[in-house]
């Protein structure tokens, strides 16, 4: 098959490529720069040649808080617009089975902060958009947290806390959350486009982690023993207003953003695909992205 990739510089476009091409799929990326094409580019794609666009390019969360709700809607929205009605214009010319994946959010939702509003907005306008292309096939993919070699996202802070050894003073707030592999989403794309049917699927791993387990996780890569403190949870709460008043970097917010629980049901996709499971196990996933993080220092 022949893919193109948008946002094909970012984490996730470059593992997907790397994956596509070796299992003998061709792939071209579009990104800002050194790709095969820009945005300003879209009339020379040969889209009448393109089985699948996998669509990545995005703004995502801005945790300064600086940006505006109206680039989130003018990227997310905006260039999902100008990629899908480009294709759409190639399958019309061409007939056969076309693939459109675009990659949302687990965060996509009405009552959500920006990012999330302007990631269901994208979904709607697809959705729409998709409904007379009969030749078209959607499939809309909402991850839980993405993570693999060449990222470290939201795990920044933890690994930084485990890896001088500092204690973890949270420990008593057992928490899950979903998480998704990299490769999972690698091979979720390439099934999906073989054999899946039109529609929104949640993606995560199978197994949920606890921040505690990938503080002992982050530990056991760099080769120290965890150092868990069970501190009272009204105390660290207390600990945390006295944050907000003092605009420390344990605050309130924060200590609900580490310790909320997060769950992302991926069985939608396994039976769409057909999977009993999916390929990569979270924890695996998980040791292969920290191990990476020991490889680039």
């Amino acid at each position: 098959m022949k893919f193109l990739i948008t946002g094909a510089n970012g984490f996730v476009g470059t593992n997907l490529r790397r994956f596509l091409g070796e299992k003998g799929h061709v792939c071209l990326g579009l990104d800002l720069a050194a790709a095969d094409y820009g945005w300003s580019e879209l009339d020379r794609i040969p889209f009448a040649e393109i089985d699948c666009v996998v669509h990545l390019a995005g703004k995502a969360h801005d945790l300064k808080k600086v940006a505006s709700e109206r680039s989130y809607f003018d990227v997310n929205v905006g260039l999902t617009e100008k990629i899908f009605t480009a294709f759409r214009k190639g399958v019309e010319k061409t007939g056969g089975k076309k693939t459109f994946v675009y990659f949302s959010s687990s965060k996509a939702s009405p009552d959500g902060n920006a990012y999330g509003r302007s990631k269901l907005a994208a979904e709607r306008y697809l959705l729409s958009a998709s409904a007379s292309a009969s030749s078209l096939h959607l499939y809309i993919l909402r991850p839980a947290m993405i993570h693999g070699p060449g990222n470290k996202g939201n795990l920044n802070l933890l690994w930084g806390l485990a890896r001088r050894g500092l204690p973890w003073p949270l420990a008593a707030f057992e928490n899950r959350r979903s998480f998704t592999s990299v490769g999972n989403v690698c091979a979720a794309v390439e099934a999906l486009c073989e054999r899946g049917e039109n529609g929104i699927y949640p993606i995560a791993d199978d197994e949920m982690l606890s921040t505690n387990r990938l503080i002992e996780l982050i530990a056991e890569t760099c080769g120290r023993k965890a150092k868990l403190w069970r501190i009272p949870k009204g105390l660290m709460r207390f600990a945390a207003k006295v944050g907000d008043v003092f605009r420390l970097p344990l605050n309130t917010e924060r200590i609900g953003k580490l310790m909320e629980d997060s769950f992302v049901d991926n069985s939608k996709l396994k039976a769409a695909l057909g999977w009993m499971r999916m390929p990569v196990r979270a924890e695996d996933g998980m040791r292969a992205t920290l191990g990476a993080f020991i490889d680039a220092e």
